[in-house]
């Protein structure tokens, strides 16, 4: 009976489908209407010859309709049969396969799914536009963002989108803001970023920050560290939950943000409006970012070396240069980092740090006089090079590499100078190349003097390209054309870039900063131009117990010292009134103080000195632009003199 209703199931369609054909075949016989006309039976049997034929005809058409309807359902049911029967005994062979096969790859399951509240920042009353992320949230990482590293979210076989409105070239901090940004403005907004990298986008400062002081012993796993206020959080912005896959962008109802990884572009056709990736895939687009960021720079000693010596050293930079550096330490006797600026003295203080709990020998060296010479001025270099000593890192000053060889497995580092240093592990940490690969095909102009595409004040290379981060040499309406490497200008530049992006056109006004930390007890923040060749004035007060980035961080409850406020929250400082010391103290301690960074008399850049959340005064003293007859005055707007 169920066999019958089956097979009724079948015909029944088949048997209407024969009807329709009756009724074309009928019409195309001339009979009118297309309709089969009724005639009796008697009619039909017994009627004159002449009008008979076309009834004969008519059953012909009808019998031959259903004999090809009723052979075509045979076909039908026998043919689904034996496809049914094939797909069951394919499935039975492939489990009886992956039962006697070890899997060559292990499963690494996604994590949960926790979504994360988006705030946003208010904007600034000169420039009023549509609400966008707040900066702290984007440029701090989820704190339920987990991703098992170097596991690859885009699977070999995804259909890569063959055109994205916003096409977005880098997975770094400055891509990520650009995409708030971009979908804070435009709702609907479909981004796809390209990233060479296999992770999806994270935050870099942490690299050579706080995951060197956590206790976790899988921290290289996790990703996971402790701020210096004890709040723990992922290196990550987001979890992948909160991407979609690029496959799935095109039929994005709502958009979405899509992370193409392990993806290199190589050539950009910019008439054409069109990239080309390393696979020969290419991605037609509306408006693009560029976010190349850079390449750490080598000593060119090293890099003639030959293979031994290269292999013994580590370009700091990436997570995977994170993960290497740290198993790396722990297997060896002495490592010598070379370079004394933000990153070299950062790896060099946590470093040292491990050295008081292993044998490990920490050795820094440098061409200048002291630990972060090119910064800040001669006697608080001095201060900070006996800090970094005292963390436990032998300090060489006014070094210059003349040469690296490997004799019995250990590096010998010849100075220029005759002096010879011995060890296991070089790190190079000598700057920064802005990464310009897509220049050439591009047709971008490179400046010649900072490095890094050549963009005018509202981050614009042609009129649909931006560039943001590390990669941009752009204008800036207060300073003139600059080019940053800091982690806050990565999202300044690329909010304002995806602002841009979707119409917006605004300038660059909003004067990024930036900090380090030497350990939890002693940091700065900075902002404009900080160059030790400029002319400085530093004024400097008694540190108390909390005028420390762990404290700082406890009070404020952040954990990435990015900057968020706006500019109008510093247009009414509270002075103190407390008196200001003279100026210039160079005491043997600098606990906490102001240093202002003159140009023409006029302050251009200003350091922050284990003095937190001021940044807005300083921000709103480099954009008046004033001269100031007294910097002691201006220093008691940070209320330095505060117990």
């Amino acid at each position: 009976m169920l066999k019958c209703r089956n097979v009724w199931k079948k015909l029944a369609p088949l048997a209407r489908a024969s009807s329709t054909v009756c009724r074309q075949n009928v019409r195309r016989v001339g009979l009118p209407n297309g309709r089969i006309p009724r005639v009796p039976v008697a009619h039909m049997s017994t009627g004159p010859t002449g009008g008979g034929g076309e009834n004969h005809l008519y059953v012909l058409l009808v019998g031959a309709a259903c004999l090809g309807g009723g052979i075509y359902a045979y076909q039908t049911i026998k043919g689904d049969q034996q496809r049914y029967q094939d797909r069951i005994n394919e499935i039975s062979s492939r489990s009886q396969k992956a039962a006697t096969e070890e899997p060559t790859t292990p499963i690494q399951s996604e994590p949960p799914a926790v979504p994360e509240p988006e705030t946003q920042a208010a904007p600034s009353p000169e420039e009023p536009s549509p609400p966008v992320p707040d900066v702290e949230l984007a440029a701090a990482p989820s704190e339920t963002a987990e991703l098992p590293p170097g596991v690859d979210s885009t699977p070999a076989s995804l259909k890569v989108p063959s055109h994205t409105p916003y096409l977005l070239i880098g997975g770094g901090t400055a891509s990520f803001a650009a995409a708030r940004s971009i979908r804070a403005r435009d709702p609907g907004a479909k981004v796809l970023i390209v990233t060479d990298e296999p992770d999806l986008p994270y935050m870099r400062p942490p690299l050579s920050k706080e995951l060197w002081f956590s206790d976790d012993p899988s921290v290289t796993e996790t990703l996971r560290f402790k701020q210096w206020n004890g709040k723990e959080r992922s290196i990550y912005f987001q979890p992948a939950s909160f991407y979609i896959n690029p496959e799935e962008l095109d039929s994005a109802e709502n958009g979405g943000v899509a992370v193409l990884t392990g993806k290199k572009v190589v050539q950009m056709d910019v008439r054409g409006n069109k990239v080309k990736l390393d696979d020969e895939t290419e991605i037609s687009y509306d408006k693009c970012l560029i976010a190349t960021g850079g390449v750490p720079r080598n000593l060119q000693v090293i890099e003639r070396a030959g293979e031994e010596v290269t292999q013994k050293t580590t370009l700091f930079r990436k997570i995977e240069d994170f993960k290497s550096l740290d198993k790396v330490t722990r297997n060896i006797k002495s490592v010598t980092i070379i370079g004394g600026g933000f990153l070299g003295s950062e790896l060099a203080c946590a470093l040292g740090r491990r050295s008081h709990e292993s044998d490990l020998e920490v050795i820094q060296m440098y061409p200048e006089k002291g630990n972060m010479g090119k910064v800040l001025p001669e006697y608080l270099s001095n201060w900070t090079t006996e800090k970094v000593k005292r963390e436990g890192v032998k300090v060489i000053t006014e070094a210059l590499v003349k040469s690296v060889t490997c004799k019995d497995d250990k590096l010998e580092i010849q100075l220029k100078d005759g002096r010879l240093v011995k060890t296991d592990h070089i790190v190079a940490a000598v700057g920064l190349e802005p990464n310009v690969d897509l220049a050439k095909s591009a047709g971008l102009e490179v400046d010649s003097d900072f490095g890094g595409y050549r963009v005018n004040a509202e981050l614009q290379a042609r009129s649909n390209i931006w560039v943001a981060g590390d990669a941009a040499c752009f204008y800036d309406i207060r300073l003139g054309r600059r080019r940053v490497e800091h982690h806050d200008h990565a999202v300044v530049s690329g909010r304002l870039a995806g602002e841009n992006m979707t119409g917006a056109n605004k300038p660059y006004w909003h004067q990024s900063m930036f900090w380090s930390d030497l350990g939890p007890d002693v940091g700065y923040e900075a902002i404009g131009i900080v160059d030790s060749s400029l002319p400085t004035v530093g004024v400097f007060a008694k540190a108390t117990a909390k005028d420390t980035p762990k404290a700082a961080t406890e009070q404020s409850g952040t954990g990435i010292r990015s900057e968020s406020e706006t500019e109008d929250t510093a247009t009414s400082p509270v002075a103190s009134s407390t008196p200001a010391p003279a100026m210039e103290q160079h005491k043997d301690d600098y606990g906490k103080g102001v240093i202002f960074y003159l140009r023409d008399k006029v302050v251009v850049g200003i350091i922050l000195w284990n003095v937190f959340n001021r940044m807005p005064i300083a921000r709103k003293i480099i954009k008046d632009g004033e001269e100031h007859a007294d910097l002691n005055e201006v220093a008691k707007l940070f209320n330095i003199h505060e117990d």
